[in-house]
C-alpha cells in the first residue's frame, strides 16, 4: 500500500513546477490568481486543464505501480521520481506507459480472437427521426435531464466545462450533442457513463472505421462524408467525439440523416463492446 508520504513525494515531483498561489490571499484574491495562472499558461486555459489531468493521471499511475508493480522497489521509485519531476523525464514516463498500454491492447485483441468468433454488435440505438429532424432545422431543446446529470459530474464541475453555456443543446434519447460555432460536440450517456476518458480512442476508432478502412491508397476521405467536415477526438470538450466544420446546410443535413441516424449507433455499439477488436490499422491511424 503506497503511504501518505509516498503520496506527497509524488505530487511535489510532479507539480514542482506548478506555481502556487501566494499564502495569505482572500478567497476573492486566491481564485483571481488561479483564473490569470489559467490564461497566462502556455496553449491558455483548454492546455492548462489538459496538463492537470494528464499529472492527475500519472499520480494515479505512479503510486499504483508503487502498490503493485515495479516501483515497490524503493530504488526504482525515487528514480522515477527524480523522472517524473522534469518535463522531459515525464514525456519519457507518458511514452513509456503508452506502448506498454499497446503491449496490453495487443494481447487483449488475441485473446478476445481466441475466445469466440468475431461479431457486430447490436446499435446502440434506433434513431428518432423527429428528434434528427429538430436538428437539421436548428431548433435546439436545451438542457434536459442527461445534460443536467453529465454536468453535475465532479470531473466536469471541476475544470468547469459549462461555466459558460454551449450555443446550443440538442438532447436526444441516447444522449446529446453541444453546438457552438464550427464544431458539434457529441456526448452519447452509455460512453461516459463508464468513463469518457477510456473510450476516447475507441469513438476515433470507430470513426476511422466508418469512413477511411476502405478507402484506396492515398485517398483522405471516403466518398459519403462531406467536404469541409473533420473529425477531432473529443478529450478538449470531454465528449464521445467533435466534429469541425463551417456553417454549411448540406453538412448539417450530413450529420443528422447519416451520421445520427446510422453511424453513430454503429460506432457506439462497437466502441461500448469490450469484445470488439477494431482493426489494427485503424486504431493506429489515431
Amino acid at each position: 500500500m503506497a503511504s501518505d508520504l509516498d503520496t506527497v513525494r509524488v505530487l511535489r515531483a510532479l507539480f514542482n513546477d506548478i506555481p502556487r498561489a501566494p499564502q495569505g490571499l482572500s478567497h476573492e484574491a486566491t481564485m483571481e490568481w488561479i483564473q490569470r495562472s489559467m490564461t497566462d499558461f502556455p496553449g491558455g486555459e483548454v492546455a492548462y486543464m489538459i496538463e492537470h489531468v494528464t499529472r492527475n493521471s500519472m499520480v494515479d499511475i505512479v503510486l499504483r505501480l508503487r502498490e503493485d508493480g515495479y516501483l515497490k522497489d524503493d530504488q526504482q521509485f525515487d528514480a522515477t521520481l527524480q523522472q517524473i519531476a522534469t518535463p522531459e523525464g515525464r514525456q519519457t514516463f507518458r511514452d513509456w506507459c503508452i506502448n506498454a498500454q499497446k503491449s496490453v491492447d495487443a494481447t487483449a485483441r488475441l485473446l478476445n480472437r481466441a475466445k469466440r468468433a468475431w461479431s457486430e454488435p447490436e446499435p446502440l440505438y434506433v434513431a428518432d427521426p423527429l428528434a434528427v429532424q429538430r436538428f437539421i432545422d436548428g431548433q435546439p431543446t436545451g438542457a434536459g435531464v442527461l445534460f443536467a446529470e453529465f454536468a453535475m459530474r465532479s470531473d466536469v464541475s471541476e475544470i468547469g466545462l459549462f461555466e459558460s453555456e454551449p450555443g446550443a443543446i440538442y438532447e436526444f434519447d441516447w444522449g446529446f450533442i453541444t453546438e457552438d460555432p464550427g464544431e458539434w460536440n457529441v456526448y452519447v450517456t452509455e460512453v461516459w457513463r463508464r468513463g469518457t476518458v477510456g473510450h476516447f480512442d475507441r469513438m476515433l476508432g470507430a470513426w476511422r472505421l466508418e469512413t477511411t478502412h476502405a478507402l484506396p491508397e492515398g485517398q483522405l476521405r471516403a466518398p459519403h462524408v462531406p467536404a469541409g467536415l473533420a473529425e477531432e477526438v473529443g478529450i478538449a470538450r470531454f465528449s464521445a467525439l467533435t466534429l469541425l466544420a463551417g456553417d454549411d446546410p448540406a453538412v448539417r443535413r450530413w450529420i443528422g440523416e447519416v451520421f445520427i441516424t446510422h453511424m453513430l449507433p454503429v460506432m457506439a455499439a462497437r466502441a461500448l463492446d469490450e469484445n470488439y477488436d477494431f482493426p489494427a490499422k485503424v486504431m493506429e491511424l489515431n
